[in-house]
Parts: C-alpha cells; sequence; structure tokens
C-alpha cells in the first residue's frame, strides 16, 4: 500500500471529444498506475466535488453562476478553449474538490497526489487556456479557512506561465508564487509572480533543472506550510503545444527535485497535474505517472518501486 493517496473519480474526463487536451489522460493514468502495480484499489481515493462555498473564495459570483447555468457568452467560450457541457462543468468542480482532498491528505502523509487539477490560466472572473476553476487557488484557500495553513507556495513547472495564479495571488503575503515556463508560448500577458523564471526557446534538462533549483531553494525561505506542485507534462521535448526540450528522465529528475527539497525542510506538497499535450499520448501518461512515482522515492528512498 502507497504512502499517500492517489485522488482520482472517473468524471475528471471532461469530455472534450477530438482535442489537443486528452482529458481521457486522467483515466489512463489510473489505468496504468493499477495495471503496472505501483497501486492497488485501497491507494485511490474519490473526492467529491468542490462546494460553490469553495469556489466563491476564489472566483467571482458571475462567473460561477453562468458557468454551472451554461449561459457563458460566445467570447467566454472561446476565451476558454474547450467547448462547454454539463460534464466539462462537473469536471472542473470534481477536480478541484480533488485537489481540496489531496491538499489534505498531504497535511497527513507528507505528499497528496491529485490525478488531475493544476488549471493555473483561470482567474477570478474568467477562464482561458482549458482551465475554468483555478483548483490550486480554491485549496490553498479552504486549508486557509479552515485554520490547517497559513502561508503556502505555489510551484508552477507547467511549459506556460502561470497567469491566473499570479493574478489571484498577487497582493497576498500569505501565498508565495514560482512559476518556470517558456518566455516566448502562451499566454501573451504574463502577470508577475513571486518568482519568475523565463526560459528561452529549446532550453533542456541541465540548465531548467539548474534554474528550478535556484528558485525552489529560494521559494522555500518564505517557509510555507504547504508547497502546490504544478507538475506539468509539457516541458517535453515532444509536446505540441512547448517550446523546451526537456526529456523524460529530466522530468523526473524534476519531481524529485520539487519533492525532496520541501520534504528536507518538513514541508507537506499537494501534487495537480496540469498540461501535457504530447504528439503520443502515451508519452504523456508516462510523464504523470512517473510524477507519481517519483513522490514514492521521495518518502521511500530505500523503496525499489
Amino acid at each position: 500500500m502507497l504512502p499517500f493517496k492517489l485522488i482520482y473519480h472517473p468524471g475528471y474526463d471532461l469530455q472534450l471529444g477530438e482535442h489537443v487536451f486528452p482529458s481521457r489522460k486522467y483515466r489512463l493514468i489510473r489505468d496504468r498506475l493499477f495495471d503496472e502495480g505501483f497501486a492497488h484499489p485501497a491507494d485511490f481515493a474519490e473526492p467529491q466535488p468542490a462546494t460553490d462555498e469553495d469556489i466563491l473564495r476564489v472566483h467571482e459570483p458571475g462567473w460561477v453562476e453562468r458557468l454551472k447555468s451554461g449561459t457563458l457568452s460566445t467570447a467566454e467560450v472561446m476565451r476558454l478553449e474547450i467547448p462547454y457541457s454539463k460534464e466539462m462543468v462537473h469536471g472542473f468542480w470534481l477536480m478541484t474538490g480533488g485537489t481540496i482532498l489531496a491538499a489534505r491528505s498531504a497535511l497527513r502523509d507528507r505528499i497528496g497526489f491529485n490525478i488531475g487539477g493544476g488549471f493555473h490560466h483561470a482567474f477570478p472572473g474568467h477562464g482561458e487556456g482549458f482551465c475554468a476553476i483555478h483548483d490550486v487557488a480554491v485549496a490553498i484557500r479552504a486549508l486557509q479557512h479552515e485554520k490547517l495553513i497559513e502561508r503556502a507556495v505555489v510551484v508552477d513547472c507547467d511549459v506556460h506561465d502561470g497567469n491566473g495564479t499570479a493574478a489571484i495571488f498577487a497582493n497576498d503575503r500569505s501565498v508565495l508564487t514560482l512559476s518556470i515556463h517558456q518566455l516566448n508560448n502562451y499566454p501573451a500577458e504574463k502577470p508577475p509572480s513571486t518568482i519568475d523564471i523565463h526560459l528561452r526557446d529549446g532550453v533542456g534538462d541541465e540548465e531548467y533543472l539548474e534554474r528550478l533549483a535556484g528558485g525552489v531553494r529560494l521559494a522555500m525561505s518564505f517557509e510555507p506550510n504547504l508547497v502546490a506542485y504544478v507538475a506539468g507534462a509539457d516541458p517535453y521535448q515532444e509536446d505540441q503545444l512547448g517550446g523546451l526540450s526537456l526529456t523524460i528522465e529530466g522530468l523526473k529528475r524534476r519531481d524529485r527535485l520539487v519533492y525532496e527539497t520541501a520534504l528536507a525542510q518538513k514541508v507537506p506538497v499537494v501534487v495537480a497535474l496540469a498540461g501535457g499535450y504530447a504528439h503520443n499520448t502515451n508519452d504523456t501518461v508516462t510523464i504523470h505517472c512517473n510524477t507519481a512515482k517519483a513522490a514514492l522515492q521521495a518518502l521511500m528512498p530505500q523503496s525499489s518501486q
């Protein structure tokens, strides 16, 4: 049995049809971890959807109401870049509940792992870039509301800048945001994070890991009670929406770096998976599964898994 929970629900699939965002990947990750014997049924926990009260600690009431009632404008749907459906909305509420549950689990188990989430382009009053609800921000606010944490650090390793995260926490001294991303990529406007690591096109493993290590060390001087790790698979060299050149092995080293730096200071880590758009979806699934395997290695270094 794993020393941490994998949070998953079949409703995570946003039912997007043929789309560059393969939301079926969540089921594929779950199946791969199960089929390989890495995880067993008792290692999985199903979340409840986030409550509207949870969501409204971050998002504007009008945005929440338009999402739930299906009254988004054409412009809002275009900005979101995914087709609207009730299944899509329910999936975001479920994955947000999953990140909240994973965050609570992290406080108990040192790592909590949501097989989903990481929707860092969502703003309080609109969605964009496949992101309707900012699950990580909602989870941080939920734990702060419950007095379980005071300070959090967001370590965002998606290839795209965490613009929604930066905007939500811009004037909040209780949350430090770090985004390491390809500069010449979406979004065009990049609100400043606390720590921004802008990478030129084509950066590979060694430069990426060196710059990330320095950023994470600096972030940890904030003395957080929780690290939220946005573990995008899209810095991968074969990603359709990325322009960096990390290898699968380099991404495994990235995961271990984040976990080990946080755990060395006894700070729990909640993981949300964020983007991944490899030409071969199996590569994306492999990268995300490796993030789960790196969590076990960080908690149990002698494990043969």
